[in-house]
């Protein structure tokens, strides 16, 4: 069975100031969106799943219909406040989504198969996707799930702070912990979390998790069941978000294994607005070496 790809497109973008996800960066109108696709569909995976908000399903449908018919199967999942609140009421404080731990499980009724998880608006590179390919076709299963891991280096960006989740791991490359480290930025010479954490300097190799992840479906209990708790104790809390890290560290504390699968793809994204040229730049780069063509659907 062919391994999907969810593609987490529900944010609101509020540090960016629009939305994102469908933006065009490449030269033929192409959003970052299309390039993780394209990579996926390189490596085999054999559906694409969406993750949107309900109002944005018309405009995905418009963007990605005559891009993707005939070339793989897609399809649509929704996130939305009200889901898996078993009855709670939403508090009239909260207008952001749940988090991106809500937003996977959101995915449950059209994934039945090993699925990778990433960000709509962050470039992963063909390298990340084949990694991830192997090991959801050869390694994923109810114990063990998968991170691919970033040099922290490399997710910088020059126009702000970046949060960065900070990969702990044991003697065999295995996941122990994912420590989400906030206002990260370059001075000098070395980087800074000014976070009031410790270390306040991060070694620039130091491995990161963007938010791509390998799960078996199984995983989806473990969401669920975490969901529950996270609602009992967050539900009046306006600005809470239930992430994916948390139910990790309670697989892993379980006793599961999650794997690092280290890959030296080159990442970008577009955390704030200034970012966009830089993207645009480096997704020319990519083209002109041969990565992609001037127009990856035609």
């Amino acid at each position: 069975m062919k391994p999907t790809l969810v593609i987490l497109a529900a944010g609101m973008a509020s540090r960016y100031g629009s939305m994102k996800q469908v933006e065009a960066f490449g030269p033929s109108g192409e959003t970052i969106m299309d390039y993780s696709i394209a990579d996926a569909i390189s490596a085999g995976f054999g559906k694409i799943v969406f993750l949107i908000r309900k109002q944005f399903e018309a405009n995905f449908r418009e963007l990605f219909a005559s891009k993707l018919d005939g070339k793989v199967n897609y399809e649509f999942a929704f996130q939305e406040l009200d889901m898996f609140l078993e009855g709670a009421a939403i508090p009239e404080e909260r207008t952001k989504p749940w988090g991106t731990g809500h937003a996977v499980l959101s995915t449950q009724p059209v994934v039945n198969e090993p699925f990778a998880v990433i960000n709509a608006d962050d470039f992963y590179g063909a390298d990340a996707f084949r990694k991830a390919y192997t090991f959801l076709t050869t390694a994923a299963d109810e114990k063990t799930y998968a991170v691919v891991g970033y040099n922290l280096m490399n997710t910088l960006s020059d126009h702000g702070t970046v949060n960065r989740g900070v990969c702990g791991l044991d003697a065999n490359d295995n996941l122990e912990s994912v420590v989400e480290r906030y206002n990260i930025a370059e001075q000098g010479d070395t980087v800074i979390s000014d976070d009031g954490q410790e270390p306040r300097e991060l070694s620039k190799d130091t491995t990161v998790s963007m938010n791509f992840w390998c799960f078996h479906p199984s995983v989806y209990s473990w969401y669920a069941d975490q969901f529950k708790v996270f609602i009992k104790e967050n539900l009046a809390v306006p600005k809470s978000e239930f992430l994916i890290p948390a139910v990790v560290d309670h697989f892993i504390k379980e006793g599961g294994i999650v794997k690092v699968i280290k890959t030296d793809a080159p990442w970008f994204g577009v955390t704030y607005k200034e970012d966009a040229p830089a993207v645009q730049k480096q997704l020319n780069d990519l083209i002109e070496k041969g990565a992609y063509s001037t127009n990856l659907w035609g």
